[in-house]
């Protein structure tokens, strides 16, 4: 079936003029006609060090967020959305739909490692049926650039938490190849929504899907185009929730000027667990001011516990998702390739072990076939958890019934009814992924870093 619409030349000529508008100087938009059976757009927004205890809509206590509240009150709020504990493993999942002992992203320095004739991505799948494809933002832990893994349009820049040209790796970024410099007071989360709008203004006949990988709230914390001036450290980080929050209510916002919002899914991420951000002068972390119910998370970016994972996860298509739902369904990072694939009629591709279960139907409000375990990856440490119980590498099993506060250690020789029988069905998840018998990781042992030695002779053959 044909999905494409035939454009009025007074309507191509109008696009063309709006392209490049950010959404305060542009004019509303008739919205498109689409047949029910065409293929949604696909926003994904991407935050970036972002758990739960951001977010009042997840519980979060120490902020207001009410514009992604607003997202999750007319959408569903998946409250079991388990990412890699660090950035770089956790993306190689989202783009691939498998798991780093399949791809080798294990750390975050062998995600550069992933060539574009070993892993079809996600742009790739989706141009098979007819998107356009966008990449904005954050790209560091992947080689090459977006265009090389399927993007047709792309902007990307050094690192990660760029903002102002008064960084050292910002005062430059990448847009579709050409190198432009970041001017005096441009903010580069604003740059990036300007290319965003450019981006749907010019594909709204559709179907487009945008990666939109935001700088916010990933150190360094600096002050935004809101901030006040001498602002303390605890305000900048509160600021910089703010501001990524007013970002999410601007691609809402947008969408609706352009007439997309209906014929649009919104799904809205955080790319791994809250970040252990400190104030660089008094080095007082920010953690522990971030409480749900007045208690802590257990563990942060990073870690192997609860909080190095677990992430807020709304969908939002509307007059499709339910909204105001609240899912417990268990999701991990690498579902959500066979989801897209499955909303825009992509075939997963053959010969290819898909680790990732698609929970289109729970977008589409229907029960669907839940995960009855997630598993999580970082370097040579894993585990598998189910709804109330984790069992990692170690053998450690772990009682879940206090998570994501309290993750409470299981004597191995527990005679325990329900432990025992955790333990034999997570082990036996763990014997049929076998980790331990696919790629190992050759770095520190953290997951941050690859082998320095590796990584020279790597370099040695590339040049």
């Amino acid at each position: 079936m044909n999905y494409s619409v035939t454009m009025p030349t007074a309507l191509k000529s109008l696009v063309c003029l709006l392209a490049g508008l950010t959404a305060s100087q542009g004019a509303d938009l008739p919205a498109i006609e689409r047949a029910p059976t065409d293929k949604p757009n696909i926003v994904f927004i991407l935050a970036d060090d972002l758990g739960i205890d951001n977010l009042s809509s997840y519980g979060g206590e120490k902020f207001k967020t009410p514009l992604i509240d607003k997202l999750a009150a007319q959408g569903t709020r998946f409250t079991r959305a388990y990412a890699a504990p660090l950035c770089g493993p956790s993306r190689a999942m989202i783009m691939t739909g498998r798991y780093a002992f399949r791809t080798g992203a294990t750390n975050q320095d062998r995600v550069a490692l992933i060539k574009p004739e070993d892993e079809i991505m996600m742009p790739k799948l989706l141009k098979t049926v007819g998107y356009a494809t966008a990449s904005i933002g954050k790209w560091s832990q992947f080689g090459l650039t977006p265009a090389d893994f399927g993007f047709d349009t792309y902007l990307t820049y050094k690192g990660s938490g760029i903002y102002w040209n008064t960084q050292k790796k910002g005062k430059e970024y990448l847009l579709n190849g050409e190198t432009v410099a970041l001017k005096d007071k441009e903010y580069m989360p604003d740059v990036m929504h300007k290319l965003f709008v450019d981006f749907m203004t010019e594909h709204r006949a559709g179907p487009f899907y945008v990666y939109y990988s935001l700088s916010s709230v990933h150190t360094e914390i600096l002050p935004t185009p809101d901030s006040q001036k001498d602002a303390s450290f605890a305000q900048l980080y509160a600021d910089n929730v703010a501001y990524l929050d007013k970002t999410v209510g601007r691609v809402v916002a947008d969408l609706e000027r352009l007439g997309l919002r209906k014929n649009t899914l919104v799904v809205f991420v955080g790319d791994n667990g809250t970040a252990n951000a400190k104030d660089p002068v008094t080095k007082e972390s920010i953690v522990p001011s971030l409480t749900m119910g007045g208690r802590r998370i257990n563990g942060t970016k990073g870690s192997m516990m609860e909080g190095g994972s677990l992430v807020p996860l709304i969908a939002n298509w509307p007059g499709t998702t339910p909204a105001g739902k609240s899912s417990s369904d268990l999701i991990d990072f690498s579902d959500f390739y066979p989801t897209f694939a499955s909303l825009a009629g992509a075939k997963l591709p053959e010969g290819v072990t898909i680790d990732g279960r698609s929970f289109a139907p729970q977008i589409l409000g229907q029960p669907g076939e839940p995960r009855d375990w997630a598993y999580v990856q970082l370097a040579r440490m894993w585990y598998v958890r189910n709804a109330g119980w984790k069992l990692n590498e170690k053998g450690e099993l772990y009682d879940l019934s206090d998570a994501p506060f309290v993750e409470k250690l299981v004597p191995t020789d527990s005679t325990e009814a329900a432990a025992v029988a955790a333990r034999k069905e997570l082990q036996a998840a763990l014997d049929k992924l076998n980790p331990a018998g696919g790629i190992l990781d050759d770095g520190d042992g953290t997951g941050r870093h690859g082998n320095k030695a590796n990584k020279k002779k790597d370099k040695a053959a590339e040049e």
